[in-house]
């Protein structure tokens, strides 16, 4: 565990760290991109879709919640580092490499990008191993990174429509609503989408049994993620046909799909925490009589309500406690059950077992005797 805490802290202090200056840089050249008053309304209209798209992902977290510091961290990383990395590598390959707009936008923007915003996954799989579970915890991950990236990237875009430097129009009411339709409200899903493609590979590292299954998937879902989004941009310039054709018979469908994908693992894991948990019943790590009030969440929340009205907020804690503890411990047997445990699973295991019995004397499911305090 000590090793734990201190990649922990690394990840913590990099991560801070490479935000901090990702920020300054990006307030920089947010500010001169335009009159503060357009900045303004870029914002607000940039942010519109955020809600909604974190609200998403966090829906898809319910039965595993990760921890809220590292989603924000996601977010955050994507706003700042992920964008200002991805200007300064695409600024110094233009200068170098001399690519024209065209191949920028359709080649070296997607490659760059999905690179700067995965390598937050990369991290997290370095120095936050124990955070990851599978391609569901990777799709949300990829997910946050890919929203606080669109956020911040649609701030320059509207307010170069406004302005008319965008390369397309003369700007104006006319040219910021147009642009608002097309990135905040058809596809505002469109970074999240192709990042989720490495959070996917991430997901199937952590559980890969050797280094070069690690390396093929993650190797496997960039790719994929680079794909999908040169296919989106070269759209987006013409190269691959009418953008309103790619989006409806391409680019829809994939997004739908990894919908459909994401909705399917999230019950798959309910299924998989069932299982892990009452094999965890047997070996004697938790009463078998608590486990259906642990893997449905609907039975968490009304478990949560009684420990509210026995004991008030303090039974409620330790029930929340207790869930959280017994989840985190359900998800860890899994991986042991398949033959993957991380390097520190039997310390991390007795430390769950160890939250669960502190808290189990003083709280009780409904039905269950009231322990007496």
């Amino acid at each position: 565990m000590v090793r734990h805490h201190r990649e922990s802290v690394v990840f913590t202090l990099v991560v801070t760290l490479l935000a901090f200056l990702g920020a300054a840089l990006m307030l920089v050249i947010i500010a001169l991109s335009g009159a503060p008053a357009t900045l303004g309304l870029a914002a607000v209209m940039a942010f519109l879709p955020v809600g909604p798209l974190v609200a998403c992902f966090l829906w898809l977290d319910r039965y595993e919640p990760e921890p809220r510091v590292l989603l924000g961290s996601g977010l955050a990383w994507g706003a700042f580092v992920a964008t200002a990395a991805a200007i300064v590598l695409q600024g110094v390959g233009g200068i170098f490499a001399g690519f024209d707009e065209v191949q920028a936008i359709a080649v070296v923007a997607p490659i760059v990008e999905e690179a700067t915003k995965g390598a937050f996954l990369v991290l997290l799989l370095w120095w936050r191993r124990a955070e990851l579970d599978g391609m569901l915890d990777g799709i949300v991950y990829a997910g946050m990174v890919g929203v606080g990236f669109a956020f911040v990237e649609n701030i320059l875009y509207l307010a170069a429509a406004y302005n008319g430097t965008d390369g397309v129009g003369p700007g104006g009411t006319e040219a910021l609503t147009a642009t608002f339709v097309v990135r905040c409200l058809v596809s505002p899903f469109a970074h999240p989408l192709f990042t989720a493609f490495t959070g996917i590979g991430v997901g199937l590292a952590v559980n890969s049994r050797s280094n070069g299954g690690r390396w093929l998937a993650l190797s496997t879902g960039y790719a994929l993620a680079v794909l999908s989004h040169m296919l989106w941009n070269s759209a987006a310039v013409g190269l691959t046909g009418n953008f309103i054709l790619v989006y409806v018979t391409l680019m829809a469908p994939l997004f739908l799909g990894l919908v459909g994908f994401a909705v399917w693992l999230r019950r798959a894991e309910r299924r998989m925490l069932h299982a892990a948990l009452d094999d965890a019943a047997r070996r004697g790590l938790l009463p078998a009589t608590d486990v259906a009030w642990l893997v449905d969440l609907s039975a968490r929340r009304a478990a949560r309500r009684f420990a509210q009205q026995q004991g008030g907020d303090t039974e409620e804690e330790a029930m929340e406690e207790y869930q959280q503890a017994a989840v985190e411990l359900g998800f860890l047997h899994h991986r042991y059950l398949r033959g993957t445990p991380p390097p520190d699973f039997a310390t991390r295991g007795q430390t769950f077992v160890a939250r669960l019995n502190a808290v189990r004397p003083y709280i009780s499911f409904p039905g269950q005797v009231v322990p007496t305090r």
